[in-house]
């Protein structure tokens, strides 16, 4: 990666649009090059209108697959996206949609199968943080947000999208370096991304059987919109790993390629840990 440019606060509300952002993530290396590991496979990627997910859509897109992203408020995020998308030759499908209603993670499977006739890839990665310095301060109100936004969808959309995979297809599920060694100013995050590596871990080997992968990913500090939207000083940002600097998304993407296509075809119910050197167990 070049040298690191300084990040500089510029956004309050959550989750972020990543167009204000500076610097602006890096997505996709230019010299990324494919070489048709997802060809026709259809791909359906929440949180896909920037950071992580954008990245793991860019990157499908690039070996061949057609995407269907799922947003929740940040349009001029996602048709960038989309229009990257198309500018590889691949197709995309955008839907802004609110994932907290399980009857919205029926809709984005439905229209799926409807535009592409199939759905092989599924990446469940929307998620919120909302930091605070103590436990007495995480209410009620913000206690469910997290929860409902973090995990539910995660049960959600993947018992919509069971009824159409097949052997050989994957589910992909974000979690965090937060889920392994914890996080005193984001408890209720780290608590649900503990409850994604342990939903990821179960409905492994319940699909097992079927040849159904289900694999995730545990980003340590990746410079996203969820980052400036979230905290008041973000210029030291990912300074305290091992490399010394924070993830772009595009060194997270390729995780998401390898871990849907033939190439991981031995793995399920593991963690990819691309933290910036943090040794982490488990």
């Amino acid at each position: 990666m070049e040298k690191e440019k300084e990040f500089s606060q510029q956004q309050q509300s959550l989750p972020g649009e990543q167009y204000k952002m500076k610097p602006e993530p890096v997505l996709i290396r230019d010299n990324y090059r494919g070489s048709g590991k997802l060809m026709d496979k259809v791909a359906l990627v929440t949180g896909g209108d920037s950071g992580i997910g954008a990245s793991a859509a860019l990157h499908f897109a690039r070996e061949g697959a057609n995407v269907v992203l799922v947003y929740l408020n940040e349009t001029k995020d996602a048709v960038s996206v989309k229009n990257q998308i198309e500018n590889m030759g691949r197709k995309c499908t955008i839907i802004k949609r609110d994932l907290t209603e399980e009857a919205n993670c029926l809709f984005c499977v439905q229209t799926c199968i409807e535009e592409y006739g199939q759905l092989n890839i599924v990446v469940n990665n929307a998620a919120v943080q909302f930091p605070q310095d103590s436990l007495l301060d995480i209410d009620k109100e913000q206690l469910l947000k997290t929860f409902e936004t973090n995990i539910y969808p995660y049960f959600y959309l993947t018992k919509a999208a069971l009824e159409y995979l097949i052997p050989g297809d994957v589910i992909i599920n974000t979690s965090s370096v937060t889920a392994y060694r914890g996080s005193e100013h984001l408890i209720d995050y780290a608590s649900t991304k503990g409850a994604i590596v342990s939903f990821t871990r179960s409905l492994s080997t319940q699909l097992a059987p079927k040849k159904i992968r289900v694999n995730g990913i545990a980003p340590g500090p990746i410079w996203t919109p969820l980052i400036p939207s979230s905290f008041d000083d973000v210029s030291d940002f990912g300074k305290d790993t091992p490399m010394g600097r924070a993830g772009q998304p595009c060194e997270v993407g390729p995780a998401y390629v390898f871990l849907a296509s033939e190439d991981s075809s031995y793995m399920t119910g593991q963690f990819m840990h691309i933290n910036g050197g943090e040794i982490i167990n488990g």
